[in-house]
């Protein structure tokens, strides 16, 4: 519902179609134009989202590198809707396009909003998807593949403060940053190399050893091809299996696992009987010898120093990681970034002794993995990860680890930390949101209000209501900073987060 104190004013509406020329941009920022969008006016396709209010579209551009160009939009609302702060947004994937959906999201939670492309075009290089044998222009610029993740927000974060603070005629109080997978990625950049940019930052399910994650997907395709391959019925045989063991350690038969650290099931109990030589054709009852080595080898991961493995109960939707991950991600990377080979056979991929060109080539431009976070938390700036247990592309124990690397770097105990620096992990948690194979998880996390808390107030979240499963239930969770985990209290509504408690 629009609200009518939302009606757009002539005088916002003129306020906003002079504020280009009135800006008097100089290099490296080009101005285009803004659009003044009344309240419903702008319908971002893919969710049916509408925005709540009245704001004016800034197109901006700015110059950066040898000859390469950033476009970024920053979005206004009516100075009656503004609550005073500004929200820049990530990307996801490839990127090359600016990420309008939660651009939309933000500003109908009040913010002046800003987005950007990463600095290329998804236009001019496979529509933002990789696949083998395929020429991505952006990943042989060097500038580019560094503004990818690394320096992408920080390029254009300036001048959308000065936008903001123009329209205004006052800076915001405070700026914040959100960004999920690559977008994670982005935020691990900000913290490390532009600790000054943001008071606080949310970083969902961080792609931030970006090299290695796609060295995953290389590891998961070649241990599952032919006889190996594990098909649906077969991953979703697997989780069932897992699920029966372990879903009541939380004391709730709810096919949820709150922590899969916790679960000791062993996979081997899945085998097929000696007299079975295969597994029978379109029944799923047990794994061959080859299946259950393929599925050893998801969840162990290519190793410690590379890249760790995925959890128990993650299995529904690790068919992606069979192969088609590996041909948008990995094999694009070898080929355009690391090996400048477009007919390089990732088949051949040494494990031995190529990691070592993946790091120099490809990690040192597109990994944000430094553990030492101290000019950030001596800024004052705050920090949430979040993670879903069930998440097909990263795998969930990534974030844990690198909580402990910087542990380490800083002052080797959690506590120490949690005053700049929480991680939440999502049981039944996917990518950014729902896992299709837990429709009753709520997929909704309410991180932006606990982080602007912790920012402004100083009260740093003791937990993170989660809401809106897709399942259409009004089920809510509490999501707790790790190693903290979810528990019912044993006497309240066990569909609602008030009954749950952190332990």
């Amino acid at each position: 519902m629009i609200s009518s104190a939302t009606i757009p004013t002539s005088e916002s509406a003129n306020h906003c179609k002079g504020f280009v020329p009135s800006f008097q941009a100089s290099e490296p920022l080009k101005l285009f134009n803004s659009t003044y969008v009344e309240a419903g006016g702008l319908n971002i396709s893919l969710t049916g989202q509408v925005n709540q209010f009245p704001f004016c579209r800034v197109y901006a551009q700015v110059a950066y590198g040898n000859n390469d160009t950033l476009n970024f939009e920053v979005w206004l609302p009516d100075a009656g809707s503004y609550n005073k702060r500004l929200m820049a947004v990530g990307n996801g994937g490839m990127a090359g396009v600016i990420d309008t959906w939660n651009l939309m999201l933000q500003l109908n939670s009040g913010f002046a909003v800003a987005g950007g492309d990463s600095g290329h075009l998804a236009s001019l290089n496979n529509n933002g998807s990789g696949a083998p044998d395929v020429y991505l222009p952006y990943l042989h610029d060097p500038d580019q593949v560094k503004a990818w993740i690394h320096d992408s927000i920080a390029i254009f974060m300036p001048h959308a403060k000065a936008l903001v603070a123009k329209y205004y005629a006052a800076t915001p109080s405070h700026a914040y940053y959100y960004g999920c997978s690559t977008g994670g990625a982005q935020a691990f950049a900000l913290a490390q190399y532009h600790p000054e940019l943001f008071d606080g930052i949310v970083a969902g399910c961080p792609g931030n050893w970006y090299s290695h994650l796609a060295l995953s997907f290389l590891w998961n395709a070649q241990r599952t091809q032919n006889g190996s391959y594990l098909d649906q019925p077969t991953l979703d045989f697997i989780t069932s299996a897992v699920l029966d063991h372990c879903d009541s350690l939380d004391g709730i038969p709810d096919r949820v696992l709150e922590n899969p650290l916790d679960c000791t099931f062993d996979i081997t109990s899945l085998t097929c009987p000696p007299s079975s030589s295969s597994n029978p054709a379109n029944v799923t009852t047990c794994l061959t010898p080859s299946q259950l080595a393929a599925a050893k080898a998801i969840y162990n991961g290519p190793g410690a120093s590379i890249y760790p493995g995925f959890s128990l109960g993650s299995e529904t939707q690790l068919a992606m990681q069979e192969g088609p991950l590996s041909n948008a991600f990995t094999v694009p990377i070898l080929q355009n970034l690391v090996y400048y080979d477009l007919t390089y056979d990732a088949t051949t991929f040494d494990w031995s002794e190529d990691i070592t060109d993946v790091d120099e080539k490809a990690g040192r431009w597109i990994d944000e993995i430094s553990p030492d976070l101290s000019e950030f938390r001596r800024r004052g700036g705050k920090m949430i990860v979040f993670q879903g247990w069930a998440d097909p592309y990263n795998a969930a124990v990534w974030p844990i680890q690198h909580l402990h690397q910087i542990q380490s770097a800083i002052g080797g105990k959690q506590r120490d930390v949690s005053d700049f620096f929480n991680l939440f992990m999502i049981p039944g948690g996917g990518h950014c949101g729902a896992a299709s194979s837990y429709p009753q998880v709520p997929a909704t996390y309410h991180t932006i209000p606990q982080l602007i808390t912790w920012v402004e107030q100083g009260r740093k979240p003791e937990s993170i209501k989660s809401t809106d499963p897709p399942d259409g239930s009004n089920r809510s969770r509490k999501l707790c900073p790790w190693p903290q985990t979810a528990m019912w209290d044993m006497s309240g509504d066990v569909e609602d987060a008030e009954s749950w408690r952190c332990v």
